[in-house]
Parts: structure tokens; sequence; C-alpha cells
């Protein structure tokens, strides 16, 4: 439970935040100049070396930072993740629940079963002093 807490805290930190923003500056930073680029190379229909070294150097820009930003993500998810002790409690918990309802259950069925005994015990001995009667 500590350490669920500890991990919430973590993910709304002030530094996570800004690293998270960060990241998504520096991809918007890094595809903006992609798209002009990319249109100069368009419009020109010829190779020209400067405009392609310009897209390649923009996407490659572009590339970095969006694996960084996944890096990132990556990061935030393997936080969340349980460790095994976590998980391990967590299908005891469970279990140990699930016990406690199938014994609240068994012992419901018991008392039915009680009840349904004596009824047939009452009517049993119901018959039988009729049949003495006659």
């Amino acid at each position: 439970m500590a350490e669920r807490h500890q991990t919430d805290q973590q993910l709304h930190s002030p530094h996570q935040g800004e690293d998270m923003i960060a990241c998504v500056e520096s991809l918007e930073a890094a595809l903006l100049p992609c798209l002009p680029a990319r249109e100069l190379q368009a419009i020109d229909r010829s190779p020209h070396p400067s405009h392609q070294i310009d897209v390649e150097r923009h996407a490659r820009d572009f590339m970095e930072a969006a694996k960084k930003l996944q890096l990132y993500f990556i990061g935030l998810q393997h936080e969340e993740l349980p460790t095994k002790e976590a998980t391990l409690q967590k299908e005891i918990a469970e279990m140990e629940e699930e016990m406690r309802t199938k014994t609240q259950l068994i012992k419901k069925h018991e008392k039915l079963i009680l009840g349904w005994r004596k009824e047939l015990k009452d009517q049993l001995d119901k018959h039988i002093t009729e049949l003495e009667r006659v």
C-alpha cells in the first residue's frame, strides 16, 4: 500500500509533469520544421540536395524526439507495474475473500438443509401418527 502511494506521488510530482511537457515540446519543435521542408521538396520537384538534407535532418530530429517521448511513457508504464510480491498479495486477498464468501454460502445451505430435515422429520412423524390411528 505504501508502495502504491509512493508511486502515485511520483506520477503526480511536478518534476515528472515537466519531463513529459519537455518531451512533447521537443517532439513538436522537431515536427514543425519537417512540414515546410517537405513542402519545399514537393514544390521543387527536382531533388535539390539542400532540400533533401533539410528533410532528412528534420525527420531525424523528429524521430529522436519521438523516441524520447516513447521511452518516457515506457518508463511510466514500468513504474506502474506491481511487484511480484504485490501481485501475490492481491491474489491471496482475492482468494481469502472468495473463501469467506463460499464459507457463508455453505453455512446458509447447511441452515436450509437442517430446516428441510426438520420439516421432513415433522412430516414423517405426522404420517406415522396418522398410520397408527388407522
